[in-house]
């Protein structure tokens, strides 16, 4: 490392996260340190603790001990899309937008057309298909152009073209520096993320990605 280069601070560091409810143990001190412009997956079964560990690290659940920082803005996308059904996309997305200080909704137009779903905008949301409200769901985590971005099995209900347009979007949200974590109960593409993160028995357990085998494999043939 040259001398005088600074590092820049992890965007994400969770240390020693406990959870229970009654006498059952969720979370058995959960470690996890994310860099900016790193996508990490959170991988385990159903009823493993996925989305208590990521309400948790947004900091919409109190853990029983342990310490979350964040380094910078946080954007979080919940499994179960909170919306207000009477409200149309347009509406929601200036509540937010006004909620969060927003001087306009160019982004928020920008990423409903990214999405494909423009020509609903009109529509209440409680007309809207599981598919297009997780659309909104997720515009709405990414409104304000968070530094680190907590998605909760973001692409359930996705057609496969919505499905690729949200890995072209989590590219460039990477490639600009944001942090993104990414809760899942499978893993269809390893090599997309930097890391990945098995949640076992309360705890985490890393395992290389496509990426990180093929860099290594590089290394061993230099």
């Amino acid at each position: 490392m040259p001398s005088g280069t600074v590092l820049a601070p992890p965007a994400l560091e969770a240390r020693d996260l406990h959870k229970s409810y009654g006498a059952h143990r969720v979370l058995r001190g959960v470690d996890l340190t994310v860099a900016p412009g790193r996508l990490v997956a959170v991988v385990g079964e159903n009823g493993a603790g996925k989305s208590t560990l990521l309400k948790a690290l947004a900091g919409v659940l109190a853990a029983d001990r342990g310490e979350v920082v964040h380094h910078g803005t946080l954007g979080y996308c919940p499994q179960e899309p909170v919306l207000n059904d009477s409200l149309t996309v347009e509406q929601h997305l200036r509540y937010f937008a006004a909620a969060r200080r927003l001087p306009g909704l160019e982004h928020g137009h920008e990423l409903v057309g990214r999405l494909g779903y423009e020509k609903y905008l009109g529509t209440a949301a409680g007309e809207l298909s599981g598919g297009t409200r997780q659309k909104l769901n997720l515009t709405l985590a990414l409104l304000h152009d968070p530094d680190v971005l907590l998605l909760d099995e973001p692409y359930q209900g996705f057609d496969w073209e919505t499905y690729l347009r949200f890995w072209e979007l989590t590219e460039e949200l990477r490639s600009h520096g944001r942090a993104v974590v990414v809760i899942t109960h499978l893993v269809f593409e390893r090599e997309r993320f930097d890391l990945l993160a098995d949640l076992v028995d309360g705890r985490l357990v890393t395992r290389a990605t496509g990426a990180t085998e093929a860099e290594e494999a590089r290394h061993a043939d230099v």
